[in-house]
């Protein structure tokens, strides 16, 4: 595995996301100083958290799989995800409303969900669904080491035994297809394919290695922790503290100062000088380019996922069809992915994902009061030509007046937003084309063909953050900080 060369002693990490977070313990365990810089006042990044009137929100992530990733990094400075998280299992991980006003719980068990769709569906969806949850299962267990979890110097790099047995699970085929091979049922069907959207796709389109976020999302379980997700972040820089490292909020990084090809200092926006070893850049993938001077060089550009416009809110109560995650799906559904990612028009018959952490922890809001945020799917910026200055305060009445038609009675009304923001909202805080799910999945885009964290413009410069390998969400984000720290360490 590459290295960055030099000396390594002091490591400035920029971005104070949960990658960077990750990236600062896993170095800190190897023995490295570490300054953590972060512009925000607060840690957490795409999974941050914000105070509306005393109701906690949770502004980024909502879902949270694969808690043993979090436990690896506390690990690395001897202490444990028990010590510093109490988290709950969320069953059902989800519930589905579907627009023909049948429902379906998610359950992680087996024998639960099996009884689950045999109920909704008929035993032979039953069968199906043990087969396919096997199918998942080891999909996971090929991927998790040698694809997911490695660094990745080449492409010959997935020459290797476990390509082979990737490739003879169908993780080179299309998911959709995969996942209908094993079901018949067009609801069940969608319960185990709209994870594709997590990593910007169609299921159609998407390679069928990615069902393991399918996996992640209905094997490993769905948790929350208490507090809200703000104190995934707000744990992991205690404890980075705790094992000796210069946490700073408030300090934004302006550039980098540079001797040929190493990177000598940081400099703030305040005119501060840092000098360093080695810097990590964990950041917008777009923000860690401007600091370096550089571009990704790549034959292809850069294809970025759909976005979403989200709305945050409060009610005085709550609607017995609203768990912590309910989806609600529309009629539509290829018609839905083709308006969002290739047409770049809104859902003309949305599905949408609604969050009540209330459900599990009422203390995010005082009275007695419900915290809801909803999320729907849009085309980010580069797709669509939408003017959401115009458009974004009607589609938020629509998205209301949508879930009221769905079984929320008076949602539209009893609903106080608190906060909208739409894929403009989401560029004008620095993200890339606007969306917080940064690079699409392709294939193109995946592996060793997403942008690497070792840049040729640096030598002592890696990259952590979902822009860089292995990609989109709260497992990946927290594994590129350990694949970022091992281009630092060698470990």
């Amino acid at each position: 595995m590459r290295t960055v060369t030099g000396p390594s002693d002091h490591v400035v990490v920029i971005g104070g996301g949960l990658a960077g977070l990750s990236a600062t313990l896993h170095l800190l365990g190897a023995g490295r100083r570490v300054t953590l810089l972060e512009q925000e006042k607060t840690p957490g990044g795409r999974a941050g958290q914000a105070d509306f009137g005393g109701h906690t929100v949770d502004t980024g992530a909502s879902v949270l799989t694969m808690p043993e990733l979090l436990d690896e990094a506390f690990s690395a400075v001897g202490e444990s995800l028990a010590d510093n998280l109490t988290l709950t299992r969320l069953d059902p991980a989800y519930r589905a409303r579907f627009a023909d006003g049948s429902t379906i719980a998610v359950h992680t068990e087996a024998a639960a969900m099996e009884a689950e769709i045999r109920a909704a569906a008929g035993p032979a969806e039953a069968e199906g669904y043990r087969r396919l949850r096997r199918w998942l299962t080891e999909l996971y267990a090929v991927q998790k080491d040698h694809f997911i979890g490695a660094n990745f110097d080449s492409p010959l790099d997935l020459v290797r035994p476990e390509l082979a047995k990737l490739a003879a699970l169908g993780g080179f085929g299309r998911l959709g297809p995969k996942i209908d091979g094993f079901l018949r049922d067009e609801r069940v069907r969608r319960l185990f394919s709209f994870q594709a959207l997590y990593a910007g796709l169609d299921p159609a389109s998407a390679i069928g290695a990615y069902g393991v976020i399918s996996y992640m999302d209905t094997i490993g379980g769905v948790y929350y922790p208490s507090g809200g997700m703000g104190e995934i972040a707000r744990s992991m820089a205690n404890a980075a503290e705790r094992a000796g490292a210069e946490v700073r909020f408030g300090t934004e990084a302006a550039w980098l100062e540079r001797v040929s090809s190493r990177v000598r200092a940081v400099r703030t926006r305040s005119g501060e000088r840092i000098p360093c070893d080695t810097v990590v850049l964990a950041t917008e993938l777009g923000t860690a380019y401007r600091l370096l001077g550089a571009r990704p060089r790549r034959p292809l550009p850069l294809r970025y996922s759909p976005s979403a416009v989200v709305l945050h809110g409060h009610a005085p109560k709550s609607w017995p069809e609203l768990g912590h995650h309910t989806i609600f799906f529309g009629h539509a559904w290829e018609k839905t992915f083709s308006e969002i990612i290739r047409e770049g028009r809104l859902m003309s018959d949305p599905s949408l994902l609604v969050t009540r952490p209330t459900a599990t922890e009422p203390g995010l809001a005082p009275g007695g009061d419900q915290v809801i945020s909803v999320l729907a799917p849009a085309p980010n910026l580069r797709r669509g030509k939408i003017d959401w200055g115009r458009v974004g305060p009607a589609y938020r009445t629509e998205l209301l007046r949508t879930l009221e038609k769905r079984g929320l009675t008076g949602f539209a009304d009893g609903f106080t937003v608190d906060e909208s923001i739409t894929p403009a909202g989401w560029a004008e805080r620095g993200l890339s084309a606007g969306t917080p799910f940064s690079l699409a999945h392709t294939f193109a885009q995946t592996g060793p063909f997403r942008p690497g964290n070792l840049v040729r413009a640096a030598d002592n410069v890696v990259l952590a953050g979902c822009g860089t390998t292995p990609g989109v969400g709260i497992p990946p984000a927290v594994i590129s900080g350990r694949l970022a720290a091992g281009r630092v360490t060698g470990r």
